[in-house]
């Protein structure tokens, strides 16, 4: 292997196929100065360098199984947002909205799936879909992401403790913030021990849910035809009761997406979860392509039986107080108060374990700001434990929760349905984010001439309109999907609840912008002559001046931008895992393991 390949290489490699072309090295020879003169924090914009790996500081440990982590996916997205938000969703668009919003949004997250699949396989780093938004797209863009994924993950947590609340209604209205406080302690604690403790709880509590939503498919067909206490057919009447299938016309189809992109929210922490991540090469890419097919598999099942069997006016399903479980309508269907309570008591840990899943990636993505070079947050965000355990981030992380408590004056329902739409939005961002560093990773590839056999995972046929559909699609969703806050009546804190990261997310761009006044690189191949790859003085031209002064994007130079630094290169580990998985398939019992492998 060349040298070329050292992931410790300070260089941009930059291959041409024409060797007569000396700009190209001398632009080699100005990035290797400049990193011995100035210093590793004063590396040109187009080759920031991203959060450090384990193997060359210490910090997160590479502990998570491809077990784990395809659990972990599946927790994140298998949640409130299923459990709870679909009664939203039924409430508000009927049953034919809600399905075609979900079928839309998923078909939408797996292309995005595909195209941070790349990047994550590639380089294996903590902060994920941040760092490379900061390395290939703008650092002033991922700055503003980071920290807006970060606050996403925090009101994540936020929203699972009000959904807790919810769920508890069930039984009881007493004090029901006592179960938000000591969900959250547990929460705090769980994080704070090894991160093989997350991925093990996280597993389990996965599985629960899996089973659960198994159950609840093969009994929702059982009471649709005729297995509830009515002993009758349902079918397809709920679609033409008054009203629907399609409620509130195109502003309740249009409100869905939110509460979809909501409910799909949590599937990109796939990336997040690659810098912890035990022979990324080969156990990103498998979760990659499993996990979103198991999880479209269920969404589409589960909201296609629910619109069946439960009418959108059904009493209670969402209202300012309380919101109520489509799954615990579905059990209490089928004959038995008991079913409903064990349905809700399943609801209960779903909502633990997605409260688990948003604390974990709030905190590594704060993590990763505060490691990145040049720091994004304090410093002091970046301290890890013996255990490999961001401390101080998890409970800057865990502190945003209090948003839970203010249940008590606004009403549970109402509260959750607020952050709900906060968080949907963000999760939509997220994904246009990763449309947009793939499109620059992708250019980049192709300009600076690397093979895509080199590529450790390719999603050929997303090439190369992956990363358009992504970002127009996306972009299109959010501007949709607010229609019902603004017609047939203005509705403010609807209107703000679906559009308040907009504003934020520029002002922190343009704040990181000005902060670090990016000037015009002297590495631009567009500023070099042919014969001199520096060229002669130039007086400073009135834009170059203006630039200075009022910069209005610092985008990264996808012809220098590094694509060597923090390549994962397999290590012995790696190599020894891949040779033991390999033997099993070939054994004695090779069908059973290629059973286990394609279901975990």
């Amino acid at each position: 292997m060349s040298s070329s390949h050292d992931p410790e290489q300070r260089g941009a490699t930059v291959p041409h196929h024409d060797s007569g072309k000396k700009a190209s090295a001398s632009l080699l020879d100005l990035h290797d100065d400049a990193d011995v003169e100035n210093g590793e924090g004063e590396r040109p914009i187009g080759t920031l360098p991203v959060p450090p790996v384990d193997k060359r500081r210490a910090g997160l440990h590479r502990a998570l199984s491809a077990r784990q982590v395809s659990m972990i996916a599946i927790a994140g997205t298998i949640g409130t947002g299923l459990f709870l938000g679909t009664g939203r969703s039924l409430a508000q668009g009927g049953p034919a909205s809600m399905l075609l919003c979900y079928g839309i949004v998923g078909f939408i997250v797996y292309i995005t799936l595909l195209l941070l699949g790349e990047m994550a396989t590639q380089y294996p780093v903590a902060g994920s879909f941040n760092a490379y938004a900061t390395r290939f797209f703008s650092p002033s863009y991922g700055f503003a992401l980071s920290w807006n994924y970060w606050f996403n993950d925090a009101v994540s947590v936020a929203s699972d403790l009000t959904a807790a609340q919810l769920v508890l209604q069930y039984w009881t209205t007493w004090h029901t913030w006592v179960v938000s406080l000591v969900f959250w302690v547990f929460l705090v604690a769980v994080n704070a021990a090894h991160v093989r403790a997350y991925g093990e709880l996280e597993y389990w509590l996965s599985s629960l849910k899996v089973i659960t939503v198994v159950i609840f498919i093969v009994l929702g067909i059982v009471v649709n035809v005729g297995g509830n206490q009515e002993h009758e057919y349902i079918g397809a009447k709920n679609w033409h009761i008054p009203g629907a299938p399609f409620v509130g016309g195109f502003g309740g189809f249009a409100r869905v997406f939110v509460t979809a992109s909501f409910a799909f929210g949590g599937t990109e922490s796939l990336g997040i979860t690659a810098g912890e991540t035990k022979n990324p090469s080969r156990n990103m890419p498998r979760v990659v392509k499993f996990v979103f097919w198991r999880i479209l598999l269920f969404y589409v099942l589960s909201i296609l039986l629910m619109g069946l069997n439960v009418p959108y006016t059904y009493p209670g399903l969402s209202n300012k107080e309380t919101t109520t479980s489509p799954f615990t309508i579905v059990f209490q269907m089928a004959g038995s108060t008991v079913a409903g309570s064990f349905m809700n008591t399943v609801i209960l840990t779903s909502v633990l374990s997605a409260g688990n899943h948003a604390l974990f990636a709030g905190t590594r993505v704060l993590y990763g700001l505060a490691t990145t070079n040049p720091p994004q947050a304090p410093a002091v965000f970046g301290y890890t434990t013996r255990s490999g355990v961001p401390l101080l981030a998890l409970l800057a992380t865990s502190s945003i929760s209090v948003l839970c408590f203010g249940s008590s004056f606004i009403g549970s329902g109402e509260l959750w349905g607020w952050l709900q739409n906060i968080v949907g939005v963000s999760n939509q961002i997220a994904w246009v984010s990763i449309g947009l560093a793939s499109w620059k990773f992708r250019r980049a590839w192709v300009q600076q001439g690397r093979p895509l056999s080199e590529m450790k995972f390719r999603a050929g046929w997303t090439w190369p309109w992956g990363p358009y559909f992504v970002v127009i699609t996306v972009i299109a969703l959010i501007i949709i999907q607010g229609w019902s806050s603004v017609i047939p009546k203005f509705s403010a804190v609807d209107f703000v609840s679906f559009y308040v990261e907009i504003p934020v997310m520029l002002v922190m761009y343009f704040t990181w912008l000005f902060i670090k006044r990016p000037q015009l690189s002297p590495l631009d191949p567009t500023t070099l002559h042919e014969d001199n790859p520096i060229g002669p003085p130039q007086r400073s031209s009135i834009v170059r001046r203006a630039w200075t002064l009022f910069p209005l994007h610092d985008s990264v130079n996808t012809r220098t931008v590094d694509l060597r630094r923090d390549e994962h290169h397999e290590d012995a580990e790696d190599a020894a895992d891949d040779e033991r998985r390999d033997a099993k398939l070939k054994g004695r019992w090779r069908k059973l393991w290629k059973v286990y492998y394609a279901v975990v």
